[in-house]
């Protein structure tokens, strides 16, 4: 029985030496806030490919990979109607276009002609008529008709001059509504023709030959050959300390091992509901070798730095506040910035204090 209390004795000494091992001091050293964030590469400008028309896929013009400078072809969507529309507008424009050059003004310029010169044949025949009558000669009679086909030629003649207008007009009309229509027309066929928006590279089609395209459905992606920025999704409760220029430590699966800098270069303002996020936008300081969109990334936006600061180990905090002390009683201690692994102890300790890890 002695010897079994001995042993007890023993055991209790050991757990209570492995216990007190267990214990560590305040020490001064630099420590680095941050904030922790994942998201994904992108190219800059890369955006997705939509339809603005419904059809079926005639042509695919690129594949995946292809280099595409602005209004390059992506891909041509069947539209009989639309060709059949546009070859009507050619037709009415023409018509109108031949119209407005054509025989009915050139009638019309003629007829003005012969009513001017006859109008001026009149006046010379009112005007002799008008001396024979001052030298007793002739009727009044004549001298009232050649007044009457003066006036009569005169109002032809003016008459004439409306219609010329009018119908230049009318013209000058179907041909300018011939041509809005063929224009709009050639529009409405372009829109068949998918174009790209900038210069770079095509990172994806989405769409085969024969498939049917609608304007709620991507048909390509593409973003710039060179150039990439990565998205980062920050939680509500740290997007307030996120400040432009800030600097991030970047790790990626696709580079195990490696850390890469970069920077804050935008914050959106517009929190996603569904996340309870924000999208932060980042900037490599230098770029890995290889990249490609979607490649996904963690990230440490670094939000605050002190070189010299008492700090014990994040695993030694008691509920925020407290530490245990030797004698295993709690103190109330203030914190500063946190990492990972270390917290800042801005007031309650000193570097001679002895702290103990709490038990898990």
């Amino acid at each position: 029985m002695k010897r079994s209390n001995q042993c007890i004795c023993l055991l209790l000494v050991l757990c209570c030496c492995t216990e007190k091992s267990e214990h560590t001091s305040p020490v001064v050293k630099s420590i680095t806030e941050s904030v922790y964030a994942s998201g994904v590469i992108k190219s800059t400008g890369q955006y997705q490919v939509f339809s603005t028309v419904s059809g079926l896929v005639q042509e695919v013009y690129v594949e995946e990979g292809d280099t595409v400078f602005k209004t390059s072809p992506i891909l041509k969507l069947l539209s009989q109607t639309a060709l059949l529309n546009q070859q009507s507008a050619v037709l009415d424009r023409r018509y109108n276009e031949e119209r407005a050059l054509g025989e009915s003004l050139k009638d019309l310029e003629n007829q003005i002609g012969m009513a001017k010169s006859k109008m001026e044949n009149d006046v010379l025949l009112l005007e002799r008529q008008k001396n024979i009558w001052q030298n007793g000669g002739g009727s009044l009679n004549d001298l009232e008709q050649r007044e009457l086909n003066r006036k009569n030629s005169n109002t032809v003649f003016n008459s004439l001059l409306l219609r010329y207008k009018d119908l230049k007009k009318q013209l000058k009309y179907n041909l300018d509504r011939s041509t809005k229509n063929l224009e709009i027309t050639n529009a409405v066929a372009n829109e068949y023709v998918i174009k790209s928006e900038m210069k770079g590279r095509v990172y994806g089609v989405l769409k085969e030959k024969g498939e049917l395209v609608t304007p709620q459905s991507p048909v390509a992606i593409i973003g710039d050959a060179h150039s990439f920025l990565m998205e980062l999704q920050v939680d509500e409760n740290d997007i307030t300390r996120i400040r432009l220029g800030q600097q991030v430590l970047i790790t990626m699966d696709s580079y195990k091992g490696k850390v890469f800098k970069a920077t804050v270069s935008k914050i959106n303002p517009l929190m996603n509901e569904a996340s309870r996020s924000f999208t932060v936008e980042a900037r490599f300081m230098v770029k890995p070798v290889v990249l490609y969109p979607n490649l996904t990334v963690e990230a440490n936006i670094m939000t605050n730095m002190k070189k010299r600061a008492l700090t014990i180990p994040r695993n030694y905090l008691i509920d925020d506040q407290y530490v245990m002390m030797e004698d295993h009683k709690k103190k109330v201690i203030v914190c500063g910035l946190k990492d990972y692994q270390e917290v800042e102890v801005l007031s309650g300790l000193t570097v001679n204090d002895v702290i103990l890890k709490p038990s898990e």
